[in-house]
Protein backbone atom coordinates (compact mmCIF):
# COMPACT_ATOMS: atom_id res chain seq x y z
CA UNK A 1 0.00 0.00 0.00
CA UNK A 2 2.84 2.36 1.14
CA UNK A 3 4.71 2.17 -2.23
CA UNK A 4 1.38 2.79 -4.21
CA UNK A 5 0.09 5.78 -1.89
CA UNK A 6 3.07 7.29 -2.65
CA UNK A 7 2.74 7.20 -6.62
CA UNK A 8 0.03 9.73 -5.80
CA UNK A 9 -2.11 6.08 -7.19
CA UNK A 10 -5.42 4.48 -5.26
CA UNK A 11 -4.87 1.00 -4.08
CA UNK A 12 -7.27 -1.63 -3.49
CA UNK A 13 -7.29 -5.24 -2.42
CA UNK A 14 -9.38 -7.84 -3.93
CA UNK A 15 -11.00 -10.09 -0.81
CA UNK A 16 -11.61 -13.50 -2.42
CA UNK A 17 -12.65 -16.93 -1.13
CA UNK A 18 -12.25 -19.98 -4.17
CA UNK A 19 -15.02 -22.11 -2.70
CA UNK A 20 -15.15 -25.52 -4.54
CA UNK A 21 -12.27 -23.93 -6.89
CA UNK A 22 -9.52 -23.95 -3.85
CA UNK A 23 -7.13 -26.69 -4.78
CA UNK A 24 -7.06 -29.37 -2.35
CA UNK A 25 -3.38 -29.42 -2.34
CA UNK A 26 -2.78 -25.89 -1.00
CA UNK A 27 -5.51 -25.74 1.22
CA UNK A 28 -5.14 -29.14 2.32
CA UNK A 29 -8.45 -30.33 2.81
CA UNK A 30 -11.70 -31.17 1.06
CA UNK A 31 -12.97 -27.13 -0.82
CA UNK A 32 -16.03 -25.77 0.52
CA UNK A 33 -19.01 -23.92 -1.17
CA UNK A 34 -22.51 -22.85 -1.12
CA UNK A 35 -23.74 -26.26 -2.18
CA UNK A 36 -22.23 -29.83 -3.06
CA UNK A 37 -20.08 -30.69 -6.25
CA UNK A 38 -19.36 -34.06 -6.94
CA UNK A 39 -17.41 -33.48 -9.68
CA UNK A 40 -15.14 -30.93 -8.08
CA UNK A 41 -15.53 -32.49 -4.66
CA UNK A 42 -16.79 -30.02 -2.49
CA UNK A 43 -18.75 -29.88 0.27
CA UNK A 44 -21.70 -27.56 1.25
CA UNK A 45 -20.58 -24.93 4.55
CA UNK A 46 -23.12 -25.28 7.97
CA UNK A 47 -24.66 -22.39 8.49
CA UNK A 48 -21.74 -21.64 11.31
CA UNK A 49 -19.04 -22.03 8.49
CA UNK A 50 -21.16 -19.43 6.34
CA UNK A 51 -21.15 -17.18 9.03
CA UNK A 52 -17.67 -17.50 10.26
CA UNK A 53 -16.62 -16.75 6.41
CA UNK A 54 -18.48 -13.39 6.68
CA UNK A 55 -16.49 -12.26 9.61
CA UNK A 56 -13.12 -13.49 8.01
CA UNK A 57 -14.07 -11.35 4.82
CA UNK A 58 -14.78 -8.45 8.04
CA UNK A 59 -11.74 -9.01 9.10
CA UNK A 60 -9.59 -8.98 6.03
CA UNK A 61 -11.17 -5.46 5.34
CA UNK A 62 -9.98 -4.13 8.62
CA UNK A 63 -6.43 -5.62 8.36
CA UNK A 64 -6.28 -3.54 4.44
CA UNK A 65 -7.67 -0.56 5.87
CA UNK A 66 -4.93 -1.06 8.78
CA UNK A 67 -2.10 -1.45 6.03
CA UNK A 68 -2.54 1.68 4.56
CA UNK A 69 -5.03 0.31 1.53
CA UNK A 70 -7.78 3.36 -0.27
CA UNK A 71 -10.02 0.93 -0.49
CA UNK A 72 -10.98 -3.33 -0.89
CA UNK A 73 -13.14 -5.41 -3.59
CA UNK A 74 -15.65 -8.17 -3.20
CA UNK A 75 -14.67 -10.66 -5.92
CA UNK A 76 -18.50 -11.73 -6.15
CA UNK A 77 -17.77 -12.98 -10.00
CA UNK A 78 -15.69 -16.12 -11.96
CA UNK A 79 -17.14 -18.78 -9.80
CA UNK A 80 -15.48 -17.62 -6.50
CA UNK A 81 -17.41 -18.46 -3.22
CA UNK A 82 -19.11 -15.43 -3.22
CA UNK A 83 -20.76 -16.08 -7.03
CA UNK A 84 -21.08 -19.67 -5.92
CA UNK A 85 -23.85 -18.50 -3.43
CA UNK A 86 -25.72 -16.65 -6.14
CA UNK A 87 -25.81 -19.74 -7.94
CA UNK A 88 -29.10 -20.89 -8.22
CA UNK A 89 -28.33 -24.01 -9.38
CA UNK A 90 -25.25 -25.04 -6.69
CA UNK A 91 -27.00 -22.99 -4.39
CA UNK A 92 -29.59 -25.40 -2.91
CA UNK A 93 -29.55 -24.59 0.50
CA UNK A 94 -32.94 -24.43 3.37
CA UNK A 95 -31.09 -22.38 5.84
CA UNK A 96 -30.94 -18.35 5.45
CA UNK A 97 -28.37 -18.46 2.91
CA UNK A 98 -30.31 -20.63 0.18
CA UNK A 99 -33.32 -20.18 -2.03
CA UNK A 100 -34.48 -16.82 -3.24
CA UNK A 101 -32.37 -14.11 -4.69
CA UNK A 102 -32.18 -12.14 -1.27
CA UNK A 103 -31.27 -14.86 0.22
CA UNK A 104 -28.53 -16.06 -1.83
CA UNK A 105 -27.29 -12.96 -2.06
CA UNK A 106 -27.33 -12.88 1.68
CA UNK A 107 -23.94 -13.44 2.19
CA UNK A 108 -22.49 -10.96 0.45
CA UNK A 109 -24.88 -8.35 2.28
CA UNK A 110 -23.91 -9.68 5.25
CA UNK A 111 -19.86 -8.86 4.51
CA UNK A 112 -20.74 -5.50 3.12
CA UNK A 113 -23.08 -4.40 6.27
CA UNK A 114 -19.87 -5.73 8.39
CA UNK A 115 -17.30 -4.20 6.57
CA UNK A 116 -19.27 0.02 6.70
CA UNK A 117 -19.84 -0.81 10.49
CA UNK A 118 -16.45 -1.89 11.62
CA UNK A 119 -14.52 0.18 9.30
CA UNK A 120 -13.87 3.51 8.44
CA UNK A 121 -16.03 5.67 6.35
CA UNK A 122 -13.42 6.88 3.69
CA UNK A 123 -12.67 3.17 2.55
CA UNK A 124 -13.83 2.40 -0.41
CA UNK A 125 -15.65 -0.26 -1.18
CA UNK A 126 -16.24 -2.19 -4.37
CA UNK A 127 -17.91 -5.65 -5.63
CA UNK A 128 -17.05 -7.60 -8.68
CA UNK A 129 -20.46 -9.17 -10.29
CA UNK A 130 -20.79 -11.83 -13.60
CA UNK A 131 -23.73 -11.37 -15.18
CA UNK A 132 -23.41 -14.31 -17.00
CA UNK A 133 -21.97 -18.08 -17.10
CA UNK A 134 -21.07 -19.54 -13.41
CA UNK A 135 -24.84 -20.59 -12.81
CA UNK A 136 -25.35 -16.15 -13.19
CA UNK A 137 -28.73 -15.30 -15.20
CA UNK A 138 -28.28 -11.17 -16.26
CA UNK A 139 -31.97 -10.60 -14.58
CA UNK A 140 -30.51 -11.90 -11.31
CA UNK A 141 -27.49 -9.58 -11.17
CA UNK A 142 -29.37 -6.79 -12.32
CA UNK A 143 -31.91 -7.16 -9.62
CA UNK A 144 -28.52 -7.77 -7.17
CA UNK A 145 -27.36 -4.45 -8.83
CA UNK A 146 -29.86 -2.21 -8.33
CA UNK A 147 -29.88 -3.21 -4.19
CA UNK A 148 -26.22 -2.59 -3.76
CA UNK A 149 -26.57 0.91 -5.20
CA UNK A 150 -29.84 1.52 -3.36
CA UNK A 151 -27.72 0.34 -0.30
CA UNK A 152 -25.61 3.85 -0.27
CA UNK A 153 -22.75 0.94 0.84
CA UNK A 154 -20.86 0.66 -2.38
CA UNK A 155 -18.60 2.94 -4.09
CA UNK A 156 -17.97 0.75 -7.17
CA UNK A 157 -19.67 -2.01 -9.09
CA UNK A 158 -17.16 -3.80 -11.26
CA UNK A 159 -18.68 -5.58 -13.84
CA UNK A 160 -16.32 -8.35 -15.47
CA UNK A 161 -18.30 -9.19 -18.72
CA UNK A 162 -15.98 -11.66 -20.63
CA UNK A 163 -16.47 -8.92 -23.59
CA UNK A 164 -17.60 -5.53 -23.16
CA UNK A 165 -20.10 -5.62 -26.29
CA UNK A 166 -21.15 -9.14 -26.93
CA UNK A 167 -24.96 -9.32 -26.86
CA UNK A 168 -26.33 -10.79 -23.53
CA UNK A 169 -27.10 -14.45 -23.98
CA UNK A 170 -30.21 -14.36 -21.75
CA UNK A 171 -33.49 -13.89 -24.01
CA UNK A 172 -35.12 -11.50 -21.76
CA UNK A 173 -32.39 -8.94 -22.73
CA UNK A 174 -33.45 -8.66 -26.67
CA UNK A 175 -29.42 -9.21 -27.40
CA UNK A 176 -28.38 -6.01 -25.83
CA UNK A 177 -24.96 -5.64 -25.56
CA UNK A 178 -24.00 -6.01 -21.79
CA UNK A 179 -22.18 -2.97 -20.88
CA UNK A 180 -25.56 -1.48 -22.52
CA UNK A 181 -27.04 -3.05 -19.76
CA UNK A 182 -25.50 -1.90 -16.96
CA UNK A 183 -24.53 1.09 -17.87
CA UNK A 184 -27.71 2.43 -18.71
CA UNK A 185 -29.17 1.06 -15.03
CA UNK A 186 -29.86 4.08 -13.00
CA UNK A 187 -26.61 4.28 -10.18
CA UNK A 188 -26.67 7.36 -8.67
CA UNK A 189 -23.14 7.92 -6.97
CA UNK A 190 -21.78 4.56 -7.27
CA UNK A 191 -18.98 4.24 -10.17
CA UNK A 192 -19.78 1.32 -12.88
CA UNK A 193 -16.31 -0.56 -13.89
CA UNK A 194 -16.22 -2.72 -16.65
CA UNK A 195 -13.94 -5.45 -17.67
CA UNK A 196 -13.95 -8.06 -20.94
CA UNK A 197 -11.73 -7.78 -23.79
CA UNK A 198 -10.93 -4.28 -23.42
CA UNK A 199 -7.10 -4.53 -25.35
CA UNK A 200 -6.60 -1.08 -26.93
CA UNK A 201 -6.67 2.84 -25.65
CA UNK A 202 -9.81 2.84 -28.54
CA UNK A 203 -11.47 0.07 -26.61
CA UNK A 204 -11.53 1.56 -23.81
CA UNK A 205 -12.69 4.85 -25.15
CA UNK A 206 -15.14 2.96 -26.68
CA UNK A 207 -16.30 1.46 -23.15
CA UNK A 208 -16.13 4.68 -21.51
CA UNK A 209 -18.30 5.87 -24.32
CA UNK A 210 -20.86 3.29 -23.33
CA UNK A 211 -21.45 5.18 -20.24
CA UNK A 212 -18.78 3.13 -18.09
CA UNK A 213 -17.53 5.59 -15.57
CA UNK A 214 -13.59 3.04 -15.10
CA UNK A 215 -12.12 0.77 -17.12
CA UNK A 216 -10.51 -2.96 -15.96
CA UNK A 217 -8.03 -4.49 -17.76
CA UNK A 218 -6.25 -7.67 -17.24
CA UNK A 219 -4.34 -9.36 -20.30
CA UNK A 220 -3.71 -5.61 -21.40
CA UNK A 221 -1.78 -4.93 -18.11
CA UNK A 222 -0.46 -8.02 -17.77
CA UNK A 223 1.51 -7.38 -21.23
CA UNK A 224 2.04 -4.29 -21.03
CA UNK A 225 2.23 -2.98 -16.94
CA UNK A 226 2.73 0.52 -17.99
CA UNK A 227 -0.68 0.36 -20.49
CA UNK A 228 -2.53 3.28 -18.48
CA UNK A 229 0.48 5.73 -19.77
CA UNK A 230 0.90 3.89 -23.06
CA UNK A 231 -3.11 4.26 -23.70
CA UNK A 232 -2.69 8.24 -23.96
CA UNK A 233 -1.71 7.56 -27.51
CA UNK A 234 -4.94 6.66 -28.92
CA UNK A 235 -3.78 4.23 -31.09
CA UNK A 236 -2.19 2.28 -28.88
CA UNK A 237 -2.79 -1.64 -28.28
CA UNK A 238 -1.72 -4.36 -26.06
CA UNK A 239 1.13 -6.80 -27.71
CA UNK A 240 -0.08 -9.39 -30.00
CA UNK A 241 -0.55 -12.72 -28.35
CA UNK A 242 1.53 -15.14 -27.92
CA UNK A 243 3.71 -12.94 -26.06
CA UNK A 244 7.62 -14.27 -25.57
CA UNK A 245 8.25 -15.34 -21.97
CA UNK A 246 11.28 -13.27 -21.97
CA UNK A 247 9.09 -10.20 -22.61
CA UNK A 248 6.96 -11.18 -19.94
CA UNK A 249 9.85 -11.43 -17.57
CA UNK A 250 10.84 -7.86 -18.55
CA UNK A 251 7.26 -7.21 -17.38
CA UNK A 252 8.26 -7.86 -13.76
CA UNK A 253 6.20 -11.17 -14.08
CA UNK A 254 7.80 -13.93 -11.88
CA UNK A 255 8.05 -17.15 -13.06
CA UNK A 256 5.41 -18.82 -11.35
CA UNK A 257 2.95 -16.11 -12.57
CA UNK A 258 4.54 -17.05 -16.51
CA UNK A 259 3.78 -20.42 -15.85
CA UNK A 260 0.43 -20.07 -14.43
CA UNK A 261 0.04 -18.06 -17.68
CA UNK A 262 1.34 -20.61 -19.84
CA UNK A 263 -2.02 -22.68 -19.02
CA UNK A 264 -3.90 -20.08 -20.75
CA UNK A 265 -4.20 -21.08 -24.39
CA UNK A 266 -2.63 -18.83 -26.64
CA UNK A 267 -1.36 -16.14 -24.40
CA UNK A 268 2.53 -17.28 -23.84
CA UNK A 269 4.96 -18.65 -26.26
CA UNK A 270 5.75 -22.44 -25.47
CA UNK A 271 9.32 -22.85 -23.47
Amino acid sequence: ATAINKEDSLSFVQLHHAGRRSPKDLIGGQPVSSGVDEKMDSRAMTTGEVEDMVEAFIAAAIRSEKAGYHGVELHGAHDYVLCQFLNAELNVRTDKYGGSLENRSRVLFDIIDGIRARCGADLNLAVRLSPERFGMKTSEIVEVYGRLVDSGKVDMIDMSLWDCFKAAGDEDCDGKPLIDIFANLERGDTRLAVAGKLYSAADCQRAVDAGADIVAIGRAAITNHDFPRLAKDPAFAMRTLPVPRATLRAEGLSESFIGYMGNWPGFAEAE
